[in-house]
């Protein structure tokens, strides 16, 4: 009865071990199982972007592109989920990136704020791209405005591919051109057109011997400069061009168009009241303010309209490109999945096509505008956004740009003003900004 009991008492204590030894090796393979299933479909995604529009401008509702296309890559991916953080305004967005980054926590994939892109990359925070275009046989540089997608290259270097566009257009009052008897401008007008009706509306109609009424309002000297062909800088920041000839003419020109005011500073009081014919404006102010019901609030006394900006002598119609940025976090651990992503909103056809109903900026990729055609409410022909896009060039990153520009525009604003020649104050500037970039 003893040994029958010892053995009632092992079997039992086997029976437990062997248990244990089953479950281990079940708790094993789930874990195992859960592993490859979270590396092929558990993944999370975080996306950093803002709460309101990046081009400063009434919006919406800022999430319906993000949360569609969101949706339509959860789709294609199943298990993967992406996740946001809402409500992060505009202004604050920057410095809410900046804190992740020295936590390091940055998102997966982030809109790259304003002015940051140089500094993002120099810091090693973005991942470069080029080795995931090579290697991705569906996407194509081709596919997208040359403009837009050299706004994400640093020293031929690719580190974030292009979202939207804002280029800048030209706002006509087309009221006040039909009461002087003038006809709305051809979008092949030319800068000596521009110069024509601005001398013929530029007077006094009052008699007090005080002009009451203006050919334009803020158009700048790099406005005319980037009409006229010419650059101010290489894309790299090595070489100043202020000695180009095409530089000399452009800045001539707006020595001109702003001699017509006999030293009258015209302000945007002046061109909101309607007492000027023209005034650039960004794409995303002509998307929001031209149809119901933002129109009422702002530029509603007139009738309107806007047209590409004039070309040059020695140009075409060319402006700088405004570009909204995204990019991949280096120190992201889903650097595959974060790229088909990215390309989900910056490449797929849905999504920049939904841009063109549900955005201020100009879809990137040209087959969302070739694609679409016509002209709609509160949108310029397509065909004329198309051309205007091809002909748009990035402005410059590298790290001294800001400070090159600043140092460059108040020269320049002494030269326009007679307080320095033109011949020698541009050969002045040139060789002040070439001691300033190689310092």
């Amino acid at each position: 009865m003893k040994k029958k009991g010892k053995d009632q008492k092992a079997f039992p204590g086997a029976a437990s071990a062997a248990a244990a030894s089953a479950l281990l090796l079940t708790v094993m393979a789930v874990l195992v199982f859960c592993s490859i299933r979270n590396k092929e479909e558990g993944q999370v995604l975080r996306f950093g972007m803002c709460a309101e529009s990046y081009w400063d401008v009434p919006v919406g509702n800022c999430y319906q592109i993000v949360d569609d296309a969101i949706a339509r890559f959860e789709k294609e991916h199943p298990g993967v989920k992406v996740e946001y953080v809402s409500g992060i305004r505009r202004d604050a967005y920057p410095e809410w990136l900046a804190e992740q980054v020295l936590l390091g926590t940055e998102p997966d994939v982030f809109m790259i704020p304003k002015g940051e892109f140089d500094t993002l990359a120099s810091l090693g925070v973005l991942q470069e791209l080029d080795g995931m275009i090579r290697r991705d046989g569906g996407f194509s540089s081709q596919a997208y405005y040359s403009g837009a997608y050299e706004y994400g290259n640093i020293s031929q270097k690719q580190y974030a591919l292009p979202y939207e566009s804002v280029p800048t257009l030209m706002f006509v009052n087309k009221t006040f051109l039909e009461r002087e008897g003038i006809d709305m401008p051809k979008d092949d007008w030319t800068s000596e057109e521009f110069l024509d009706i601005c001398r013929q509306v530029t007077k006094d109609t009052d008699g007090d011997g005080i002009l009451d009424q203006f050919g334009c309002y803020d158009y700048s000297w790099q406005d005319a400069v980037y009409a006229n062909g010419a650059a101010l800088f290489d894309s790299d920041g090595k070489y100043a061009y202020f000695s180009d000839v095409r530089v000399e003419e452009a800045l001539r020109f707006v020595q001109e168009l702003n001699g017509l005011n006999h030293g009258f500073f015209v302000t945007s009081r002046e061109f909101d009241l309607g007492k000027a014919a023209f005034m650039p404006l960004a794409y995303s102010e002509y998307r929001t303010y031209k149809p119901y019901p933002w129109r009422i609030k702002k530029y509603s006394d007139f009738e309107w309209d806007c047209v590409k900006m004039p070309s040059g002598q020695e140009g075409e119609s060319r402006t700088e490109l405004d570009t909204l940025l995204m990019g991949i976090g280096s120190r992201s651990s889903r650097k595959e999945l974060a790229w088909e992503f990215l390309k989900e909103l910056c490449y797929e056809g849905e999504t920049q096509r939904q841009l063109l109903e549900d955005s201020q900026g100009v879809p990137v990729v040209k087959t969302a505008l070739l694609t679409k055609g016509g002209r709609e409410q509160g949108q310029m022909d397509f065909e004329i956004l198309d051309q205007v896009m091809g002909e748009a060039v990035a402005a410059p990153h590298f790290g001294k740009y800001p400070e090159a520009m600043k140092r460059a525009d108040s020269e320049v604003e002494r030269i326009l003003l007679g307080e320095a020649s033109m011949d020698s104050g541009l050969l002045k500037l040139q060789r002040e900004m070439m001691a300033f970039l190689k310092e």
